[in-house]
């Protein structure tokens, strides 16, 4: 077993693909908020890709951990310690997994410890691009509205002393009033997270900190910055300690910081970039005028029918996703969600196959080495419902369509609010984002309570149409008779 460093870098082992570009004259180009294993797997992999192009290398990645826990103090430790290198190992559905090392961050601060240091980084003109994985919650909206919580208690305390940023968007507006002062360009703000129109909700975000601070600054920000929307895709499960461990015994390396992923990748992004960007088209990103379509078929196919087979999955006792899709009644109820469902409200996006897409996602899904955790795809079900299933919900309501299997994913939801499983074992719901007067509605002996639940304002559903009638009864189907014996008459019976 070799050490993961730069000393022995030239020594690994045979099997582990390296890099081939001179990384002592990589400098950082793009600032990336909060170094998660998604970013690794993806960004930062398509950024690697990139240095190894000639005329590249001012486009490395100098990664910002935003949030003062374990995980990412481990990070303050094993980053300088293996020279900001990493593994990321990629499984395919068959065949033998990939092992490489990721050299594309060539720095890693922590916010909490070094303020200064961060916006000293984000106000130097060699930063261009501003990037961000910070999930769905990170952007501070109010729930019912969609806009940026002012009135939150993080936001209050930047903005009484914006020099002592704590947010993202705090340290976003900050450093963009020092180069703006300075006279220095902006940098492109863009958002890599799960969101409906990403670029523009860190836009609303950005502007609105901005001019609740100094409306001239706003204004210059309003002016001067652009946020491009994009859609990011490739399943990346979180990594526990068995995991690293059998991902280090296979590769013969100690790394600190293992990550996996699936070999799929996908990345479409919005042509819209104030001070520079790197030929991303070069390492198959797909550069467009309009991410709207693309963002559509894959929150709406891929990250809702996660969460559509998840729910019914962990409540039946099931643990990875593979096992889920496995269980022939899940099977069909996705291949019914996204059918039915999902793909005849749809535009088709250019050079694109919603059908053909289908079964690629199916198959992804079905990939047993990613053994992706149900657990880590139903956290935070408040933040990532709304934006997963709330269109779909609206389209298949306003056409008059088959309600059953949204309602059946709802009534999953609500029971997984519970925190028991069909055979009596107790989990604890991972839920920071659900309002307690939310939970409350959840867990009130009133069957149609959850459907006041503020998250589910923008569904279209009436207490009293076809929707909440399918979802009271299958929510007292599911308390009587469990998960797939409900799921049967789901997936069973004509309309």
């Amino acid at each position: 077993m070799i050490d993961l460093n730069k000393a022995t870098f030239g020594s690994l082992p045979a099997g582990m693909q390296r890099f081939t570009y001179d990384r002592s004259v990589v400098t950082a180009g793009i600032v990336h908020l909060s170094v998660g294993n998604f970013h690794r797997a993806h960004q930062a992999w398509y950024i690697d890709r990139l240095l190894a192009l000639p005329g590249n290398e001012r486009w490395g990645l100098c990664g910002v951990g935003l949030i003062d826990d374990a995980t990412e103090r481990l990070k303050t430790v094993a980053f300088p310690q293996q020279d900001d290198l990493y593994t990321l190992t990629q499984y395919p559905p068959e065949g033998k997994e990939l092992h490489q090392v990721i050299g594309s961050i060539v720095e890693y601060m922590f916010a909490p410890d070094s303020q200064e240091e961060v916006l000293a980084k984000l106000s130097n003109p060699a930063i261009r691009i501003v990037s961000m994985t910070i999930t769905e919650g990170g952007y501070n909206q109010d729930k019912r509205t969609g806009d940026y919580r002012l009135d939150a208690p993080a936001t209050v305390a930047e903005l009484a002393n914006p020099h002592a940023p704590r947010s993202a968007f705090g340290f976003i507006v900050e450093a963009l009033r020092r180069r703006r002062d300075a006279g220095i360009a902006p940098f492109t703000v863009l958002s890599c997270d799960n969101l409906r129109n990403n670029g523009g909700v860190a836009r609303s975000a950005v502007l609105s900190h901005a001019m609740a601070l100094d409306s001239e600054l706003g204004r210059w920000i309003e002016a001067n910055v652009t946020f491009p929307s994009c859609m990011v895709d490739r399943i990346t499960p979180a990594v526990s300690k068995e995991d690293a461990e059998r991902i280090n015994d296979s590769c013969g390396v100690v790394d600190l910081l293992p990550v996996f992923s699936e070999d799929f990748a996908q990345w479409v992004v919005e042509d819209n970039f104030c001070n520079g960007r790197p030929p991303f088209e070069l390492v198959d990103v797909q550069m467009v005028d309009d991410v709207h379509p693309y963002e559509l078929a894959k929150v709406r196919l891929l990250n809702a029918s996660h969460s559509m087979l998840a729910y019914p999955g962990q409540l039946a006792g099931l643990v990875q996703v593979n096992q889920a899709l496995a269980e022939p009644l899940i099977r069909r109820l996705l291949d019914g969600f996204m059918e039915q469902d999902v793909i005849v409200h749809l535009t088709t996006p250019p050079g694109m196959d919603l059908h053909a897409y289908k079964e690629k996602l199916l198959a992804r899904f079905s990939n047993p080495a990613v053994g992706d955790q149900l657990a880590r795809i139903t956290s935070d079900g408040a933040s990532k419902l709304p934006v997963f299933l709330g269109s779909t919900i609206s389209d298949v309501i306003g056409a008059g369509g088959d309600v059953r299997r949204l309602a059946f994913g709802l009534a999953c939801f609500v029971r997984y609010l519970g925190g028991v499983d069909d055979n009596g074992k107790s989990f604890r719901p991972f839920e920071p984002n659900l309002d307690p007067a939310d939970q409350a509605l959840a867990l009130d002996a009133d069957p149609r309570a959850p459907l006041r639940m503020s998250m589910l304002h923008e569904f279209g559903i009436t207490e009293n149409g076809p929707f909440a009638e399918a979802f009271v009864r299958l929510r007292a189907e599911l308390a009587e008779k469990g998960v797939l014996a409900t799921l049967a008459g789901v997936v069973d019976q004509p309309v």
